[in-house]
């Protein structure tokens, strides 16, 4: 796992997660299942040319869904929190 466009899928914007982001200054993102804490905090650094202190990792399962009698399963996930320095910013969240 080396591309760091394939380690960051998505940001997380929720309630949550813009909360963490002003109170201690942590970004949350969808990442690759395979990533590491370490691939996941060199991906950020280099994406973003922000300091990343904490790297915080959670692996969610897939619900299984039903409509009818078709019964399906959404893909499972990870999501990563990421601390920033104190003073360090991602511009792509600023306003949001």
């Amino acid at each position: 796992m080396k591309d760091i466009y394939g380690i960051i899928r998505r940001p997380i914007v929720t309630e949550k997660s813009t909360v963490q982001r002003e109170e201690t200054n942590a970004v949350t993102f969808e990442v690759d299942r395979r990533a590491n804490k370490l691939e996941i905090k060199d991906a950020v650094q280099r994406l973003f040319n922000v300091t990343v202190t904490d790297v915080r990792v959670m692996n969610f399962l897939g619900k299984t869904k039903r409509v009818g009698r078709h019964v399906g399963k959404k893909s499972d996930w990870k999501k990563a929190v990421v601390v920033l320095k104190t003073g360090d910013s991602i511009e792509f969240f600023e306003g949001v």
